[in-house]
C-alpha cells in the first residue's frame, strides 16, 4: 500500500454546520442535566442512529444494518474498489458526555456532505459507519458491534452477558432492537475485511495529552493492550490496632498499598526506559460489613489493569506482576486471591495510514501531535481483522466519560479537514 498524499489545490470543506447541529439534537434528545444517556442497545442509542440515518439519507446515501443493527450508510464513489469507512459508536456511558463517539460518526456524515455541496465524486465508495454497543459499561464485554460485524460475537455472550441496571440479556436487547441473533450465532460475517480498503475512527481523546501540548489533532500510532484482575483480593487476618504489634499483623490494606508502591516504582523505572505503560489500580475497598476504624484490615478488594502498544512490555509486566505480589505475600504474611485475568492485544495502526495523515497535517499546518490510544476503541477489532487502520484524535478537555467532555468545534473541523483529503485518494491507484 501507498498512501501518498493527493494532490488537491482546494479540498471540499467539511458540512461543519450539520455536524453542529446534530450534536446539539444529540444533547437535547439523549441528555439530561446530570449528563448524556445513551445505553447499548437501548432508547438513546436507538434515538442517535435513527438521527444519522435520517441525515445519511438526505444526502442521497444508501443506508443498510447488519445482523447486529451496525449502521452503514454510504456515499458513492467513482470505483467499485475496496471502500474507505469512517465510523465509531454512539452509545455512551451513563451519565457521560455528549461527543465520546458520536464525535466520529459525525465527523463522517460531515466530509460526505461536504463532497455533496462542492460536487466532488469520492473515487471510491465513502461508507460512515454507527457501530453498536461499544461502551463495555452495559453488557461488560469489549467492542459488541464490530465484533458482531466480523462474526466473532459468541452465543455465550448473548445468552450469558446482561445488561446493567435491567439485567437484559445481550441476544435479547439486540433481537429488540431488531437485529438477527440466529445469523450472529452462526459467526456469520457481516463485514468483508477483504472489501473494505481502509478503516478510520476519529475520537475525541480521552486524556490530556493533547490539551497539555496545545495541539488540536493527535495522530494515533497504536491503542494499548492490556491485562486486567477486575476483581482482586487481599486476604489478611483482621485483628486489634491496638493491641497487635507490627511483627505478628498480616494487615491486607498495607500489602496492597506496597503492592501499589512497588508497581508505581516499577513503571516509572520501564516508562524511563522507554516503555509505553500505564497501571492503574481503579478499585480498592475493605469490606463494609467487617472493617472499622479500630481493626487491622484482614481483606481489601480491588482492581488492577494494565496496558501498553507492546506485546514485550505486557509480558514483562506480567511477569513482574507475578514476582511483585509472591514478594509481598512472603514479606506481609498475606495471600493474593487474583480471580480471573482478562486482556487485549495491542492494536497498531497502519504505518502508512499515520504517515499519510502526519503528511497532510504538515500540509495543511494542522499542529497535529503522533502518539498512542491507551483507551479501547473499535478501530482495534478492523485492525486485528487485517483491515488498514487509523484513528484520529480531537483534543477534549475535562476527559471522557463524564458530563464535562468539552471537545471545540473548531478542533473538530481541523479534524475533518484531514479526513475529507485524506478520503480523496484513489485506493486502487495507490495499491
Amino acid at each position: 500500500m501507498n498512501l501518498e498524499t493527493s494532490r488537491i489545490a482546494a479540498p471540499p470543506e467539511p458540512d461543519i454546520v450539520l455536524a453542529e447541529r446534530l450534536f446539539e439534537e444529540l444533547r437535547e434528545r439523549t441528555g439530561t442535566s446530570a449528563g448524556i444517556t445513551r445505553a447499548s442497545y437501548g432508547m438513546g442509542e436507538q434515538i442517535a442512529h435513527d438521527m444519522v440515518r435520517r441525515e445519511a439519507r438526505r444526502l442521497g446515501m444508501t443506508c443498510q444494518t447488519d445482523a447486529g443493527c451496525n449502521l452503514y450508510m454510504t456515499l458513492k464513489g467513482r470505483g467499485d474498489g475496496p471502500a474507505i469507512f469512517i465510523g465509531s459508536h454512539l452509545d455512551s456511558v451513563p451519565f457521560g458526555g455528549n461527543f465520546d463517539g458520536a464525535a466520529g460518526v459525525l465527523a463522517g456524515l460531515a466530509v460526505a456532505s461536504g463532497y455533496r455541496q462542492a460536487g466532488v465524486v469520492p473515487p471510491q465508495d465513502l461508507t460512515v459507519a454507527a457501530i453498536r454497543a461499544e461502551e463495555s459499561t452495559w453488557f461488560g464485554a469489549s467492542y459488541i458491534g464490530s465484533r458482531a460485524a466480523f462474526g466473532r460475537l459468541t452465543g455465550a455472550e448473548l445468552d450469558g452477558v446482561l445488561r446493567a441496571g435491567d439485567l437484559i440479556k445481550l441476544g435479547a436487547a439486540i433481537d429488540a432492537a431488531g437485529g438477527d441473533t440466529s445469523e450472529i450465532r452462526r459467526g456469520t460475517p457481516q463485514l468483508d475485511a477483504a472489501r473494505i480498503g481502509l478503516f478510520i475512527e476519529p475520537h475525541i481523546e480521552q486524556g490530556p495529552a493533547l490539551v497539555d501540548a496545545n495541539r488540536p489533532v493527535g495522530i494515533v500510532t497504536g491503542i494499548r493492550g492490556s491485562f486486567r484482575y477486575r476483581q482482586a483480593r487481599c486476604i489478611g487476618v483482621y485483628a486489634h490496632s491496638g493491641a497487635t504489634p507490627r511483627a505478628s499483623r498480616s494487615d491486607a490494606a498495607l500489602a496492597v498499598a506496597l503492592l501499589m508502591a512497588e508497581l508505581d516504582e516499577l513503571w516509572t523505572r520501564l516508562a524511563d526506559d522507554g516503555h509505553d505503560l500505564v497501571i492503574t489500580f481503579g478499585q480498592i475497598s475493605t469490606d463494609p460489613a467487617e472493617a472499622a476504624f479500630s481493626k487491622i484490615a484482614g481483606r481489601v478488594d480491588f482492581s488492577v489493569d494494565i496496558r501498553s502498544q507492546s506485546v514485550e512490555t505486557l509480558g514483562l509486566m506480567r511477569a513482574e506482576f507475578a514476582r511483585k505480589v509472591a514478594g509481598v505475600e512472603a514479606r506481609q504474611r498475606v495471600r493474593f486471591e487474583l480471580g480471573r485475568q482478562t486482556s487485549s492485544e495491542p492494536a497498531m495502526m497502519h504505518p502508512e495510514v499515520v504517515g499519510g495523515f502526519t503528511r497532510i497535517a504538515d500540509t495543511q499546518r494542522v499542529p497535529a501531535l503522533v502518539m498512542p490510544s491507551g483507551a479501547g476503541h473499535d478501530a482495534a477489532v478492523f485492525a486485528a481483522e487485517g483491515v488498514p487502520t487509523g484513528m484520529l484524535f480531537i483534543r477534549n478537555r475535562n476527559g471522557s466519560h463524564n458530563p464535562n467532555e468539552a471537545m471545540e468545534i473548531a478542533d473538530f473541523a481541523q479534524a475533518c479537514r484531514l479526513l475529507s483529503v485524506f478520503c480523496l485518494r484513489d485506493l486502487r491507484r495507490a495499491a
